[in-house]
Protein backbone atom coordinates (compact mmCIF):
# COMPACT_ATOMS: atom_id res chain seq x y z
CA UNK A 1 0.00 0.00 0.00
CA UNK A 2 1.43 2.75 -1.35
CA UNK A 3 1.81 5.93 1.71
CA UNK A 4 -0.11 9.03 1.18
CA UNK A 5 2.75 11.28 -0.13
CA UNK A 6 3.64 9.20 -2.48
CA UNK A 7 -0.26 8.99 -4.10
CA UNK A 8 -0.16 12.72 -4.18
CA UNK A 9 3.19 12.68 -6.10
CA UNK A 10 1.47 10.35 -8.52
CA UNK A 11 -1.52 12.46 -8.56
CA UNK A 12 -0.50 16.04 -9.01
CA UNK A 13 2.25 14.69 -11.70
CA UNK A 14 0.30 12.67 -14.14
CA UNK A 15 -3.16 15.01 -14.52
CA UNK A 16 -3.65 16.19 -18.25
CA UNK A 17 -2.65 19.72 -18.80
CA UNK A 18 -5.10 22.26 -20.60
CA UNK A 19 -3.24 22.27 -23.49
CA UNK A 20 -3.35 18.87 -24.01
CA UNK A 21 -7.25 18.58 -23.15
CA UNK A 22 -7.35 21.61 -26.09
CA UNK A 23 -5.22 19.41 -28.68
CA UNK A 24 -7.08 16.17 -27.58
CA UNK A 25 -10.57 17.79 -28.21
CA UNK A 26 -9.77 18.37 -31.56
CA UNK A 27 -8.83 14.40 -32.74
CA UNK A 28 -11.75 12.87 -34.22
CA UNK A 29 -11.89 9.16 -33.92
CA UNK A 30 -11.39 6.23 -31.55
CA UNK A 31 -7.72 5.23 -30.21
CA UNK A 32 -5.45 1.56 -30.55
CA UNK A 33 -1.96 1.46 -29.03
CA UNK A 34 0.21 -1.17 -31.03
CA UNK A 35 2.44 -2.94 -28.27
CA UNK A 36 0.72 -1.33 -25.15
CA UNK A 37 2.42 -3.07 -22.24
CA UNK A 38 5.61 -1.53 -21.85
CA UNK A 39 6.86 1.11 -19.76
CA UNK A 40 4.99 3.71 -21.33
CA UNK A 41 2.14 2.48 -22.51
CA UNK A 42 -0.50 1.90 -19.39
CA UNK A 43 0.53 5.11 -18.27
CA UNK A 44 -0.42 6.83 -21.90
CA UNK A 45 -3.76 4.95 -21.80
CA UNK A 46 -4.24 6.54 -18.68
CA UNK A 47 -3.89 10.20 -19.62
CA UNK A 48 -5.60 9.45 -23.13
CA UNK A 49 -8.80 7.67 -20.52
CA UNK A 50 -8.65 10.71 -18.14
CA UNK A 51 -8.66 13.45 -21.03
CA UNK A 52 -11.29 11.77 -22.22
CA UNK A 53 -13.45 11.62 -19.33
CA UNK A 54 -12.52 15.46 -18.31
CA UNK A 55 -13.96 16.54 -21.99
CA UNK A 56 -16.87 14.42 -21.83
CA UNK A 57 -16.40 12.62 -24.95
CA UNK A 58 -16.83 8.74 -25.86
CA UNK A 59 -13.99 7.22 -27.60
CA UNK A 60 -12.66 3.84 -27.44
CA UNK A 61 -9.41 3.24 -26.19
CA UNK A 62 -7.98 -0.27 -27.64
CA UNK A 63 -5.04 -1.67 -25.77
CA UNK A 64 -3.48 -4.35 -27.77
CA UNK A 65 -0.48 -6.70 -26.85
CA UNK A 66 0.56 -10.20 -25.99
CA UNK A 67 -0.63 -9.58 -22.47
CA UNK A 68 2.39 -12.03 -20.82
CA UNK A 69 1.48 -9.71 -17.64
CA UNK A 70 -2.05 -10.75 -16.59
CA UNK A 71 -2.29 -7.83 -14.15
CA UNK A 72 -0.93 -5.84 -16.28
CA UNK A 73 -4.08 -6.48 -18.29
CA UNK A 74 -6.35 -6.24 -15.65
CA UNK A 75 -5.08 -2.70 -14.65
CA UNK A 76 -5.93 -1.54 -18.52
CA UNK A 77 -9.37 -2.97 -18.18
CA UNK A 78 -10.05 -1.50 -14.88
CA UNK A 79 -8.86 1.91 -16.45
CA UNK A 80 -11.65 1.28 -19.16
CA UNK A 81 -9.13 0.51 -22.15
CA UNK A 82 -10.51 -2.72 -24.57
CA UNK A 83 -7.64 -5.07 -24.33
CA UNK A 84 -6.98 -7.04 -27.44
CA UNK A 85 -4.31 -10.23 -26.78
CA UNK A 86 -2.67 -10.31 -30.32
CA UNK A 87 0.73 -11.40 -31.67
CA UNK A 88 0.94 -8.54 -34.00
CA UNK A 89 3.75 -10.92 -36.11
CA UNK A 90 0.83 -13.14 -36.57
CA UNK A 91 -0.98 -12.06 -39.72
CA UNK A 92 -4.31 -13.64 -38.92
CA UNK A 93 -3.69 -11.91 -35.21
CA UNK A 94 -2.88 -8.27 -36.92
CA UNK A 95 -5.27 -8.94 -39.76
CA UNK A 96 -8.45 -9.13 -37.18
CA UNK A 97 -7.29 -6.23 -35.28
CA UNK A 98 -10.57 -3.15 -36.07
CA UNK A 99 -9.50 -0.27 -38.20
CA UNK A 100 -8.87 2.77 -35.62
CA UNK A 101 -8.54 6.49 -37.08
CA UNK A 102 -5.34 7.03 -34.08
CA UNK A 103 -2.78 4.52 -33.88
CA UNK A 104 -0.08 4.67 -31.10
CA UNK A 105 2.88 2.32 -32.25
CA UNK A 106 4.85 0.98 -29.20
CA UNK A 107 6.02 -2.15 -30.39
CA UNK A 108 9.17 -2.63 -30.10
CA UNK A 109 12.31 -5.17 -28.75
CA UNK A 110 15.87 -3.42 -27.47
CA UNK A 111 16.96 -5.98 -24.10
CA UNK A 112 17.85 -8.65 -24.91
CA UNK A 113 18.64 -8.19 -28.31
CA UNK A 114 22.22 -9.70 -28.47
CA UNK A 115 21.60 -12.87 -29.17
CA UNK A 116 18.49 -12.21 -30.13
CA UNK A 117 19.19 -10.47 -33.90
CA UNK A 118 16.63 -12.23 -35.84
CA UNK A 119 13.82 -11.17 -33.70
CA UNK A 120 14.86 -8.20 -33.34
CA UNK A 121 14.77 -7.59 -36.87
CA UNK A 122 11.67 -8.85 -37.22
CA UNK A 123 10.20 -6.91 -34.28
CA UNK A 124 11.67 -3.76 -35.05
CA UNK A 125 11.93 -3.64 -38.81
CA UNK A 126 9.33 -6.15 -40.51
CA UNK A 127 6.55 -5.92 -38.16
CA UNK A 128 6.41 -2.01 -38.98
CA UNK A 129 5.94 -2.62 -42.53
CA UNK A 130 2.83 -5.13 -41.56
CA UNK A 131 0.97 -2.20 -39.41
CA UNK A 132 1.81 0.54 -42.02
CA UNK A 133 -0.31 -1.74 -44.79
CA UNK A 134 -2.90 -2.93 -42.12
CA UNK A 135 -3.35 0.69 -40.92
CA UNK A 136 -2.76 2.56 -44.07
CA UNK A 137 -5.73 4.90 -44.02
CA UNK A 138 -5.03 5.57 -40.33
CA UNK A 139 -3.23 8.36 -38.30
CA UNK A 140 0.13 7.11 -36.73
CA UNK A 141 2.77 8.27 -34.15
CA UNK A 142 5.29 5.49 -33.77
CA UNK A 143 7.87 5.75 -31.59
CA UNK A 144 11.66 5.55 -32.37
CA UNK A 145 14.94 6.23 -30.59
CA UNK A 146 17.44 8.40 -29.86
CA UNK A 147 19.82 5.66 -30.52
CA UNK A 148 19.24 5.83 -34.32
CA UNK A 149 21.63 9.32 -33.64
CA UNK A 150 25.45 9.56 -33.66
CA UNK A 151 27.58 10.18 -30.81
CA UNK A 152 28.24 13.56 -30.66
CA UNK A 153 30.39 16.38 -28.55
CA UNK A 154 28.78 17.02 -25.43
CA UNK A 155 29.63 20.85 -26.02
CA UNK A 156 28.08 20.49 -29.66
CA UNK A 157 24.07 21.32 -28.11
CA UNK A 158 22.99 17.75 -29.25
CA UNK A 159 21.74 16.67 -32.85
CA UNK A 160 18.68 17.61 -34.66
CA UNK A 161 16.33 16.16 -37.51
CA UNK A 162 18.62 17.22 -40.10
CA UNK A 163 21.24 14.73 -38.85
CA UNK A 164 22.21 12.05 -40.54
CA UNK A 165 21.83 8.64 -38.21
CA UNK A 166 24.69 6.46 -37.84
CA UNK A 167 22.99 3.89 -35.60
CA UNK A 168 25.67 1.12 -33.44
CA UNK A 169 24.67 -2.35 -32.88
CA UNK A 170 21.75 -4.34 -34.02
CA UNK A 171 18.71 -2.81 -31.93
CA UNK A 172 19.91 0.85 -33.18
CA UNK A 173 20.17 -0.22 -37.03
CA UNK A 174 16.62 -1.90 -36.70
CA UNK A 175 15.12 0.88 -35.30
CA UNK A 176 16.30 2.82 -38.15
CA UNK A 177 14.87 0.53 -40.35
CA UNK A 178 11.61 0.69 -38.58
CA UNK A 179 11.82 4.40 -39.49
CA UNK A 180 12.65 3.84 -43.15
CA UNK A 181 10.44 1.45 -42.97
CA UNK A 182 7.56 3.39 -42.02
CA UNK A 183 8.42 6.35 -44.36
CA UNK A 184 8.48 4.05 -47.28
CA UNK A 185 4.71 3.10 -46.40
CA UNK A 186 3.94 6.68 -45.49
CA UNK A 187 4.66 7.55 -49.33
CA UNK A 188 3.54 4.55 -50.62
CA UNK A 189 0.47 4.94 -49.29
CA UNK A 190 -0.43 8.82 -47.91
CA UNK A 191 -0.48 7.40 -44.68
CA UNK A 192 0.16 10.08 -42.41
CA UNK A 193 2.70 9.20 -39.92
CA UNK A 194 5.21 11.08 -37.41
CA UNK A 195 8.54 9.10 -36.04
CA UNK A 196 9.35 10.21 -32.89
CA UNK A 197 12.63 10.02 -31.67
CA UNK A 198 12.70 9.65 -27.24
CA UNK A 199 15.32 10.16 -25.44
CA UNK A 200 15.27 9.41 -22.40
CA UNK A 201 11.59 9.12 -20.74
CA UNK A 202 11.78 9.14 -17.04
CA UNK A 203 8.74 8.53 -14.27
CA UNK A 204 8.55 7.56 -10.68
CA UNK A 205 9.63 4.35 -11.21
CA UNK A 206 12.43 4.02 -13.75
CA UNK A 207 14.78 5.94 -16.35
CA UNK A 208 17.94 7.99 -16.14
CA UNK A 209 17.35 9.75 -12.66
CA UNK A 210 16.02 7.32 -10.84
CA UNK A 211 18.96 4.30 -12.02
CA UNK A 212 21.18 7.24 -10.38
CA UNK A 213 18.79 8.03 -7.11
CA UNK A 214 18.78 4.29 -6.59
CA UNK A 215 22.79 4.03 -6.72
CA UNK A 216 23.11 7.41 -4.42
CA UNK A 217 20.49 5.72 -2.06
CA UNK A 218 22.51 2.68 -1.87
CA UNK A 219 26.12 3.93 -1.67
CA UNK A 220 27.00 2.69 -5.03
CA UNK A 221 29.32 4.34 -7.40
CA UNK A 222 28.13 6.21 -10.27
CA UNK A 223 30.16 5.73 -13.25
CA UNK A 224 30.90 9.26 -14.99
CA UNK A 225 32.22 7.94 -18.74
CA UNK A 226 28.88 9.10 -20.05
CA UNK A 227 28.37 12.04 -17.97
CA UNK A 228 25.55 13.89 -20.07
CA UNK A 229 22.40 12.75 -20.97
CA UNK A 230 18.94 14.29 -22.25
CA UNK A 231 15.81 13.46 -20.00
CA UNK A 232 11.85 14.18 -20.14
CA UNK A 233 9.25 13.39 -17.95
CA UNK A 234 7.20 10.57 -19.35
CA UNK A 235 3.93 12.06 -18.28
CA UNK A 236 5.26 15.02 -20.68
CA UNK A 237 6.32 12.64 -23.34
CA UNK A 238 2.94 10.67 -23.13
CA UNK A 239 0.97 14.08 -23.97
CA UNK A 240 3.50 15.16 -26.74
CA UNK A 241 3.03 11.73 -27.97
CA UNK A 242 -0.84 11.68 -28.32
CA UNK A 243 -1.01 15.36 -29.33
CA UNK A 244 1.38 14.19 -32.27
CA UNK A 245 -1.33 12.72 -34.20
CA UNK A 246 -2.22 16.43 -34.73
CA UNK A 247 1.15 16.65 -36.25
CA UNK A 248 1.60 13.47 -38.77
CA UNK A 249 2.65 13.95 -42.04
CA UNK A 250 3.59 12.24 -45.64
CA UNK A 251 5.76 11.66 -46.02
CA UNK A 252 6.47 11.18 -42.60
CA UNK A 253 7.61 13.80 -39.92
CA UNK A 254 10.92 12.88 -37.59
CA UNK A 255 10.77 14.83 -34.46
CA UNK A 256 13.11 14.65 -31.33
CA UNK A 257 11.66 14.35 -28.49
CA UNK A 258 13.53 15.00 -24.97
CA UNK A 259 14.00 17.62 -22.17
CA UNK A 260 15.68 20.92 -22.99
CA UNK A 261 19.06 20.59 -21.40
CA UNK A 262 22.13 18.58 -21.83
CA UNK A 263 22.95 17.15 -18.03
CA UNK A 264 25.64 16.47 -17.01
CA UNK A 265 25.22 12.89 -14.45
CA UNK A 266 26.89 13.82 -11.78
CA UNK A 267 25.30 17.42 -11.36
CA UNK A 268 21.97 14.81 -11.30
CA UNK A 269 23.91 12.51 -8.65
CA UNK A 270 25.17 15.28 -7.02
CA UNK A 271 21.61 17.24 -6.16
CA UNK A 272 19.74 14.09 -5.79
CA UNK A 273 22.70 13.57 -3.08
CA UNK A 274 21.46 16.79 -1.46
CA UNK A 275 18.47 15.78 -1.47
CA UNK A 276 18.76 12.52 0.32
CA UNK A 277 21.40 13.95 2.54
CA UNK A 278 23.71 11.41 1.35
CA UNK A 279 26.82 12.02 -0.33
CA UNK A 280 27.20 10.43 -3.60
CA UNK A 281 30.27 8.62 -4.73
CA UNK A 282 31.89 8.24 -8.45
CA UNK A 283 34.18 6.23 -10.80
CA UNK A 284 35.17 6.83 -14.38
CA UNK A 285 36.33 9.03 -16.34
CA UNK A 286 34.17 11.25 -18.74
CA UNK A 287 33.96 10.55 -22.08
CA UNK A 288 33.63 13.83 -24.68
CA UNK A 289 30.87 12.41 -26.45
CA UNK A 290 27.33 10.86 -25.77
CA UNK A 291 24.02 10.34 -27.42
CA UNK A 292 22.33 13.62 -27.21
CA UNK A 293 18.95 15.31 -28.70
CA UNK A 294 18.35 18.88 -29.90
CA UNK A 295 14.32 18.53 -29.50
CA UNK A 296 13.81 22.49 -30.39
CA UNK A 297 11.62 21.65 -32.77
CA UNK A 298 9.29 19.58 -30.25
CA UNK A 299 9.71 22.53 -27.97
CA UNK A 300 8.63 25.23 -30.93
CA UNK A 301 5.47 22.86 -31.34
CA UNK A 302 4.58 21.61 -28.24
CA UNK A 303 6.05 24.13 -25.69
CA UNK A 304 8.61 23.33 -22.88
CA UNK A 305 8.06 20.40 -20.34
CA UNK A 306 5.87 21.59 -17.74
CA UNK A 307 7.66 19.28 -15.18
CA UNK A 308 11.40 20.90 -14.99
CA UNK A 309 14.64 19.29 -13.94
CA UNK A 310 14.86 19.69 -10.54
CA UNK A 311 11.15 18.85 -9.99
CA UNK A 312 11.84 15.09 -11.44
CA UNK A 313 15.17 15.32 -9.15
CA UNK A 314 12.78 16.38 -5.91
CA UNK A 315 10.38 13.83 -6.73
CA UNK A 316 12.81 11.22 -7.80
CA UNK A 317 14.40 11.57 -4.15
CA UNK A 318 10.98 11.89 -2.30
CA UNK A 319 10.09 8.76 -4.30
CA UNK A 320 13.02 6.54 -3.42
CA UNK A 321 13.24 7.49 0.30
CA UNK A 322 9.59 6.78 0.65
CA UNK A 323 10.36 3.37 -0.93
CA UNK A 324 8.22 3.76 -3.81
CA UNK A 325 7.53 0.57 -6.53
CA UNK A 326 9.95 0.50 -9.03
CA UNK A 327 10.08 -1.57 -12.43
CA UNK A 328 13.41 -2.65 -12.18
CA UNK A 329 14.67 -2.06 -15.85
CA UNK A 330 17.59 -0.12 -16.64
CA UNK A 331 17.72 2.10 -19.75
CA UNK A 332 21.43 1.28 -20.35
CA UNK A 333 22.02 4.94 -20.94
CA UNK A 334 25.42 4.44 -20.50
CA UNK A 335 26.01 1.25 -23.38
CA UNK A 336 28.05 2.82 -26.12
CA UNK A 337 29.02 -0.18 -28.19
CA UNK A 338 24.99 -0.48 -28.86
CA UNK A 339 24.51 -3.94 -27.36
CA UNK A 340 21.48 -4.28 -25.88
Amino acid sequence: MKNKLLVELEKQYTQPSDVFLRDLARLDGDFMFLGIGGKMGPSMAKLLIDGLKELNVSRKVYGVSRFSNKDGKKYLQNIGVETIVCDLLDEEDLQSLPEVKNIIYLAGFKFGAVGNEDFTWAMNTYLPGRIAEKFKASRIVALSSGNVLPFVNVTSGGVDEHTAPEPIGEYAQSTLGRERIFTYFSKKNQTPILLYRLNYAVDFRYGVVHEIGKKVFRGESVNLQTNNVNVIWQHDANEIAIRSLLHVESPAKVLNVTGPEILSVKWIAERLGEKMGIKPIFEGEPESTALLNNASECHKIFGYPKVTIMDVIEITAQWILNNGDEFGKNTSFQERKGKF
